[in-house]
């Protein structure tokens, strides 16, 4: 690693905490505002005055009562519902693919557990593929299929957090909002006028967007090869920006059509964690404290630079077995190592998936620090809105935990944590650790489960174990070693997502609703503050405790024991 990368690394991050409380602030704005008669609506940069139209009209055309608001169970329901109905149309077109238009190179219909696999897969946010888009997907089920769910189930991300943060906010009345607002909102003012200019600057340096059949050339030696083509800058732009992940094209953002310069490159790992970042503030903006964003964001920043400096240490380190340093197997050469291992590490921890590089030709120490990334359970800024909230579990539980310690009623932002909202909390942190766990253990003992992996030994566990890590944490991106695309896997891993998600979902919703007919308890010189340096260290380490160790084991008969073979100069 040299001095340039190191710089990058500095540019990179500054601009991303300069754009913090811009980004944060427009966000706060757009959710907690009346749009009517809002004078910023005449501001030529504001895109409040190019999009409020298009907000009416949805509307309009949907029959939505902007003004109706909902307690949590409604909320959830209709959250639910909106989701099983995109599920359901999603593995509809998968499944008549074949009869629709835009499919020039006339691909086959998908089978039934593939379809699932896929339709669970971007309904959760999780953009796990189990196929080679280029040849399995036609240009009508990516863009009214795949690209449509990237928008609606970041926008779903949003709604959640801006309920949980007015059940934080609201006193006694027990609103949190309008699903079907927020929904509109996530996607009119945030996520579509962002992918429009992402969109743009990544066609404008070179990555495909056509709807042309894929093109036929003449190799140097003579031969032909078909060179796959499509609508691919639109779908990457809110692939990213959403942080679905998945990609147009099999080999992901290590394509040269999706990813073809290095200034692209930046443009992807920005757009990943942009919005992730800015929620931070938004959350202490909407509160009327932004400390209390700041201390979240510093408690996840640092997450994120120890975990990049073990996977860069790892990484830039002599490697016995192959008997050099800054392995570049595995590696895109037109980014190098340090691009692509701080890729990795936004990637794991955004809930994305998207990739540049192969995470299982990564150092063991790196693959598993990728792993616990998710395995935190994706609060290192995390999915869009999923990150924070999954944050603020968390919170919860360090909140809770310090008042026992001190022997008085837990309190957050004056509303007393009490046993329903720790019943809650504690089952969305359970929910995708029993994934992972169980459904590994399913998988390794059973002969299906096993004859997918590429790899023997420790790595073969870890193929399986970040599968299913991928899965319950909503993120996508594989150890690629593991042929997931059987009916075992396509099935088991389709049930680990939507567990992963809804199972967390709900119960924070549930937590939002009960935070929101509490009353506001006004601080007292014993109220343990919750925006300080000492509040951050007990977060980060309750989060290292219940997430980290849970997994400890697992990652024992993985990771850990493949990194001491690998020093003694063995390998499976």
């Amino acid at each position: 690693m040299n001095a340039f990368d190191g710089l990058q690394i500095i540019v990179f991050f500054g601009i991303l905490i300069l754009l913090t409380p811009i980004l944060g602030n427009y966000m706060a704005k757009v959710f907690s505002e009346d749009f009517s008669n809002q004078r910023t609506k005449k501001k030529f940069w504001n895109p409040i005055r190019y999009f409020s139209w298009f907000e009416k009209l949805v509307y309009k055309i949907c029959g939505i009562k902007p003004d109706e608001p909902m307690n949590w169970k409604t909320y959830a329901v209709s959250l639910l519902v909106f989701n099983f109905f995109g599920f359901l149309l999603l593995f509809i077109l998968q499944l008549v693919q074949k009869w629709m238009p835009a499919n020039p190179q006339d691909l086959n219909n998908i089978g039934l557990a593939l379809s699932f696999n896929t339709a669970a897969s971007f309904v959760t946010n999780t953009n796990w593929q189990s196929y080679a888009g280029e040849t399995t997907m036609s240009y009508a089920v990516q863009m009214l299929g795949l690209t449509v769910q990237n928008f609606l189930s970041a926008a779903t991300g949003i709604t959640v957090i801006m309920a949980l943060i007015r059940g934080l906010k609201n006193k006694t009345n027990g609103d949190i909002g309008n699903f079907r607002v927020d929904l509109t909102r996530s996607v009119v003012y945030v996520l579509m006028p962002l992918s429009i200019v992402l969109a743009l600057l990544l066609v404008s340096q070179g990555v495909v967007q056509t709807f042309d059949s894929y093109v036929t050339v003449q190799t140097l030696e003579g031969a032909e090869q078909t060179i796959a083509v499509g609508p691919a800058a639109s779908q990457i732009a809110i692939k990213m920006l959403g942080t679905n992940g998945g990609g147009f094209f099999n080999a992901n953002s290590a394509h040269p059509f999706e990813n073809p310069t290095p200034f692209t490159n930046f443009l992807e790992m920005f757009a990943l964690i942009l919005i992730p970042m800015a929620l931070t503030y938004t959350f202490g903006k909407m509160i009327g404290s932004v400390k209390q964003g700041w201390t979240i964001f510093i408690a996840m920043f640092v997450l994120c630079i120890v975990g990049l400096a073990i996977m860069l240490y790892s990484e830039y380190s002599y490697n016995p077995v192959l008997q050099h340093a800054g392995i570049m197997e595995g590696k895109e050469t037109r980014f190098g190592v340090m691009n692509s291992v701080l890729f990795a590490n936004i990637t794991t921890n955004v809930s994305c998936g998207a990739v540049n590089c192969m995470h299982s030709s990564l150092s063991p120490m790196a693959g598993m620090i990728a792993t616990i990334n998710m395995m935190l359970g994706e609060i290192v800024f995390g999915g869009v809105g999923a990150g924070l909230y999954g944050m603020l579990i968390f919170v919860i539980l360090t909140v809770f935990i310090a008042g026992l310690m001190v022997g008085r009623t837990p309190e957050f932002l004056g509303k007393k944590i009490e046993a329903k909202e720790v019943k809650m909390a504690i089952v969305a942190v359970l929910a995708p650790n029993f994934v992972i766990l169980v459904f590994t253990a399913i998988a390794v003992s059973l002969p299906v489960g096993l004859s997918s992996m590429l790899n023997t030994g420790a790595h073969g566990f870890s193929e399986i174990l970040y599968a299913f890590t991928s899965a319950a944490a909503n993120n996508g991106s594989a150890f690629a070693g593991l042929n997931a695309n059987t009916n075992f896997y396509n099935i088991m891993l389709g049930i680990g997502m939507l567990i992963g998600r809804f199972a967390i979902i709900v119960p924070v919703l549930a937590i939002a609703g009960s935070l929101s007919v509490k009353k506001i308890v006004p601080q007292s010189s014993g109220t343990f503050k919750t925006d300080t340096g000492l509040f951050i260290f007990l977060l980060i380490a309750i989060i290292l405790i219940v997430g980290a160790l849970t997994h400890f084991p697992a990652l024992s008969l993985g990771s850990i024991i493949e990194h001491f073979l690998m020093l003694s100069g063995k390998t499976f």
